[in-house]
């Protein structure tokens, strides 16, 4: 574990440089004690994959006395449990209509569109991180037979609720804008709301399995196409 600055109000703590389950229950750990014991200080803690951003209040503590206390605190705490976090299961509407990149996948990969769609629901996914936009989670991994890399050429607008697979990783976009995944489908749930609590249905830790819905369903439960 390293703690370093990354401004004059915050410090960053670097955990194992590899992204594993082992590692993220590591950063959940560390969220969780700093999170009790510096609520009074801190102005917010951002979890990622191997690393969480600490960003504090300069009126109540400097930099070099809360590093002082992140180092003793995390040396004594006791070894992350890697538990995880609540199961989220998220519609999807897998089409050709709705995932314009299946028939590109399946020709890659080949394997049948209906085995690509399969594969992604065969497994739960771990939120490794919630990034890009308010909302946006990293969840690994895919299956090995369905690994895309991004596109060479970024969409200029994918629609909110798209289905992607980008490297060893699956997102569902929370809303319209730019972005180079590899589309497969549409989910309906909303996936960052200002107005709800909480804002977000996902947080780092948690578990999703996707499951198949047909376009009706897709469009009753508030869905759109474009």
């Amino acid at each position: 574990m390293r703690v370093m600055p990354a401004s004059e109000n915050a410090l960053i703590i670097y955990f194992e440089q590899v992204v594993t389950a082992d590692t993220s229950a590591r950063v959940r750990q560390a969220t969780a004690v700093l999170e009790s014991a510096l609520a009074d200080v801190l102005i917010d803690l951002v979890p990622s994959y191997a690393s969480l951003l600490v960003i504090f209040d300069l009126s109540c503590i400097d930099a070099a006395t809360l590093e002082q206390k992140i180092t003793e605190m995390l040396d004594t705490a006791p070894a992350a449990s890697g538990s995880v976090g609540k199961l989220v299961e998220l519609p999807v509407y897998y089409s050709m209509e709705s995932g314009p990149d299946l028939a590109e996948i399946s020709r890659v990969k080949k394997v049948s569109v209906e085995e690509v769609i399969a594969l992604h629901q065969s497994r739960e996914y771990l939120v490794y991180a919630i990034g890009f936009a308010p909302g946006f989670a990293y969840l690994g991994e895919v299956d090995s037979r369905i690994v895309m890399p991004r596109l060479d050429t970024p969409r200029t607008s994918v629609p909110c609720g798209s289905v992607g697979i980008a490297g060893r990783q699956t997102a569902v976009y929370p809303a319209d804008s730019p972005g180079g995944w590899n589309l497969i489908g549409l989910c309906p749930e909303r996936m960052f709301d200002p107005l709800s609590e909480p804002s977000m249905p996902l947080q780092v830790g948690d578990r999703v399995r996707f499951f198949s819905i047909n376009r009706e369903t897709f469009l009753a439960r508030g869905g759109r196409l474009a």
